[in-house]
């Protein structure tokens, strides 16, 4: 038997398998039951908090068609494995593994059950039976970035860094490019915890950025522990995943917030509808699935008012947070003018830019 198992139930869905589609029209389709595995804990906030989000707003818009079960807490090891094949024997024919180190258990996993189908979150893997979805979370940071340029007094920012992937780079890299764009003299400092969630970790790594002239954090960690501390210190900071200006009211200026039920939605419709195929979706905030918490009532008319002006032009198209100029950190061009940042190097993003301090692990 599993641990940590939680099943949530509806009734009555339409049949899936990968390779064939629903069968319209049938007098009493079976359920389609649908399995979420999470790598921290659903608690009230965070990460896997905000995809359990998302599966309960599937559970609202499909109602009795679907059933939904969660696991949380899984290790992203062959732990993961184990986990699916139990979903699947329990009669899952959809599952949404929604972490980056889930990426190979899914591969594994779905070569074995080529009728089930697999959504695998923030991977660069697919087979028939696999798609991959991201979020260009950078918009957000972007966004961060530029509120944080603005207020900081110290200009010196910190970041709260879990694992070194290219996600991870890639929101440092927009946070600062947003920071700078409206502060040139602002660098950053980063802590790698190597954990996506550890409360102490990351309350450790907030007081040593602090010790060491932060005066406004933001991390890509799941805990409130930095907002936290940051309220505690009388400084800012800024909440990931969730809205989590409850822990610092304060101190939390906004948030980068994410909401996974409007790709859930879609790509469950497609399932139901008989049109799923494997891709590779990269949503952001003109999809709807980032957005920002609240603005902190605190900030000045003027930032706000850029803060939208900038929200908007990226929704349209005409911002893009990694076009040229860029600078890397060695200070010499890496993005010309008039250019942007490929796509493919986008989401392979290993690279500092210009303002960040120390070494990449």
């Amino acid at each position: 038997m599993m641990k940590r198992r939680q099943f949530m139930f509806a009734s009555g869905v339409a049949a899936l398998t990968a390779t064939l589609p629903l069968i319209a029209g049938a007098a009493n389709p079976p359920r389609l039951k649908i399995g979420f595995i999470y790598s921290g804990p659903v608690a009230d906030i965070g990460w896997s908090f905000q995809h359990d989000l998302g599966r309960r707003m599937l559970e609202r818009e499909f109602g009795a068609r679907i059933e939904t079960v969660f696991v949380e807490r899984v290790p992203e090891s062959p732990e993961a494995e184990r986990v699916m094949r139990q979903l699947i024997d329990d009669g899952c024919k959809m599952i949404f593994a929604t972490s980056f180190g889930f990426m190979n258990p899914v591969i594994k996993v779905a070569a074995e059950y080529p009728d089930v189908i697999f959504e695998h979150c923030s991977g660069y893997k697919t087979a028939r039976n696999v798609g991959i979805y991201q979020t260009r979370f950078y918009e957000g940071a972007y966004l961060l970035g530029t509120i944080a340029g603005r207020m900081t007094k110290t200009n010196t920012l910190g970041y709260i860094a879990p694992i070194p992937i290219p996600e991870v780079v890639r929101n440092l890299d927009a946070f600062v490019l947003g920071a700078r764009s409206v502060n040139p003299k602002v660098s950053a400092k980063v802590v790698w915890i190597n954990a996506w969630y550890d409360p102490g970790l990351e309350r450790d790594a907030a007081q040593t950025l602090i010790a060491q002239g932060v005066d406004t954090l933001y991390q890509n960690t799941d805990s409130p522990a930095a907002v936290q501390v940051a309220q505690s210190r009388n400084l800012y900071a800024f909440g990931q995943d969730s809205d989590m200006s409850r822990f610092g009211p304060n101190a939390h200026l906004t948030g980068n917030v994410l909401n996974w039920g409007v790709y859930y939605v879609h790509k469950v419709r497609e399932v139901l509808d008989g049109k799923w195929k494997s891709e590779d979706t990269k949503w952001g905030m003109k999809e709807g699935i980032v957005q920002l918490a609240p603005l902190n009532p605190a900030l000045p008319k003027d930032v706000v008012a850029l803060v939208e002006q900038r929200r908007k032009a990226i929704i349209d198209g005409t911002l893009q947070p990694f076009a040229g100029p860029i600078m890397n950190q060695a200070g010499q061009v890496q993005v010309a003018a008039g250019k942007r940042v490929p796509e493919s190097e986008l989401w392979t993003m290993k690279w500092y830019v210009e303002g960040i301090q120390g070494k990449q692990p």
